[in-house]
């Protein structure tokens, strides 16, 4: 039984790690985003929260996240374990998921963090945009996102390194050697 967190910045290669990983574990990948949508879906009464917030153009708030999150690792399949990817992205969202997991009962084995140089990582995001056509994605849209994780998700790393939790992965290398390192890691 594997419960863990992946982070890293944009382009680390967190969603390819974390499909491997799900894999050979057998656990779900658990992505704010996915989950939001199918709370949505589902019509669940914090689907219907987030609904409104979503239809009105803005962020969903750390409360209503924290309520959808907590009704999908309630689900049957995440007794085995989980794979939390792309969150928390703050400290508020990491004390108020400590919060729930306790309330739950349920003890974080690892957070995962894919380090990976920002030079790298822009290379990186404008290949992938190239071969994905994604004209959004230009050098100045990656510095930006990649200032913004550094300034509000980068700081969670020592929270989880306070807590004795945060395993640092080194993201350079093969799919295959990187996912052996993650691997070797989580024991």
């Amino acid at each position: 039984m594997k419960r863990l967190i992946f982070m890293g910045p944009p382009g680390a290669g967190k969603g390819t790690q974390a499909k491997i990983i799900c894999d050979d574990y057998k656990i779900p990948q658990i992505s704010t985003g996915d989950i939001l949508r199918n709370a949505v879906k589902s019509g669940t009464e914090m689907g219907l929260k987030a609904q409104k917030f979503m239809e009105a153009g803005d962020l969903v708030p750390d409360s209503v996240v924290i309520g959808i999150i907590g009704e999908r690792l309630r689900e049957k399949d995440c007794s085995t374990g989980f794979l939390l990817d792309g969150f928390p992205r703050t400290i508020e969202q990491a004390d108020a998921l400590g919060k729930l997991l306790t309330e739950l009962g349920i003890k974080l084995d690892s957070v995962i963090n894919l380090a990976v140089p920002d030079a790298d990582l822009v290379k990186r995001l404008l290949d992938r945009a190239i071969k994905e056509g994604r004209a959004d994605d230009n050098e100045e849209t990656i510095k930006n996102r990649l200032a913004n994780y550094n300034s509000k998700t980068l700081p969670l790393l020592d929270y989880y390194r306070k807590k004795g939790s945060l395993r640092e992965i080194d993201g350079l290398g093969s799919m295959q050697d990187i996912a052996a390192k993650i691997k070797k890691e989580l024991g």
